[in-house]
């Protein structure tokens, strides 16, 4: 089960191959934001505490284009059965 903090591999889209920590899920539409992955570029408009401008942030991917990392056997070499 993938959740908040652990670390995982995306398996589809223009990220595709590229790993990073979960750090928001979204239970009830089955997606996860990972940190500096799906990149897009927000329009914020300008308020009296915040300037307004393009923000890059992140947006959410589909739970099934995720696959966690084990991190235990990620360094393992795969030995051959004689």
């Amino acid at each position: 089960m993938i959740k908040k903090g652990l670390k995982v591999r995306v398996l589809a889209g223009k990220d595709k191959k590229k790993e990073g920590e979960v750090i928001e899920i979204d239970r009830e539409n089955n997606r996860a934001k990972v940190k500096e992955i799906n990149m897009v570029k927000k329009h914020v408009k300008t308020t009296k505490e915040k300037k307004g401008g393009i923000v890059n942030k992140e947006s959410f991917i589909h739970l099934s284009n995720l696959k966690l990392i084990d991190e235990k056997t990620k360094n393992k070499k795969t030995m051959a059965k004689k």
